[in-house]
């Protein structure tokens, strides 16, 4: 027997789905805008150990000389999502969406649990509801991260109208380091949903596409047959 569950309401799909390639965008922008200026690497004297998005790798996306347009499609892409991003907050907080979606007392001990289980070391899963704890404190600090990369961002757009906003992040540097590890945040979110997505199959997929899943149900054992003796 099988049936289905409703899983994520139309708001929330159409948040998830308008978000991803925003966001898509908006990392892409941002690399046109870094390759004028890529302080950021590991280095022990005068010797690089690692370097952020090296040239071969610009070259090779072609991002070279591309810095009026990466800054025209970020400027633009931002407000699409930071309005995005508060409407999807707004429905959190009205519908109680939130009360799925934080943390609990309970969910840091559950996302251990996640962790071994899909690294194969626990056996068993953990029981899993409509987000287990490991998702509910990963898309918690996706919402702070968001709030994070706003701030950021407005601190370098208008550093000299918002100076208060500037100051407040560290000064334009500090903004502009914060802004650029944030996104590497993202990236490293945007890897490990895509990996877990695959992971969990095409059901679970669905459900974030038509709003359901279609779970198994499990028959119960009816009366035992009689028995006839001769």
């Amino acid at each position: 027997m099988k049936r289905i569950v409703h899983k994520h309401p139309l708001a929330i799909r159409w948040f998830h789905w308008i978000n991803f390639p925003v966001l898509f965008v908006m990392i892409w922008s941002g690399l046109l805008i870094y390759w004028a200026y890529q302080p950021y690497k590991i280095q022990i004297g005068d010797t690089v150990l690692f370097k952020f998005f090296p040239n071969w790798f610009i070259q090779a996306l072609h991002l070279r000389r591309r810095l009026a347009e990466g800054m025209s499609w970020h400027f633009v892409f931002m407000w699409l999502f930071t309005l995005n991003g508060l409407l999807y907050v707004l429905y959190t907080l009205l519908s109680g969406e939130w009360r799925l979606l934080l943390p609990n007392r309970h969910s840091f001990r559950a996302a251990w649990q996640v962790t071994l289980h899909d690294l194969g070391i626990r056996k068993t899963a953990p029981p899993q509801r409509k987000y287990n704890g490991a998702q509910r404190i990963a898309y918690t600090a996706i919402i702070l991260m968001g709030v994070g990369s706003l701030l950021t961002g407005l601190a370098l757009y208008k550093p000299i109208q918002l100076a208060g906003l500037t100051s407040l992040m560290g000064g334009y540097e500090t903004a502009r380091l914060l802004h650029f590890a944030l996104t590497m945040g993202y990236v490293l979110f945007f890897v490990i949903h895509i990996l877990q997505v695959l992971r969990a199959g095409w059901n679970n997929f669905r459900g974030m596409v038509t709003g359901f899943e279609v779970e198994k149900e499990e028959e119960k054992p009816g009366p035992p047959s009689p028995t006839i003796s001769v």
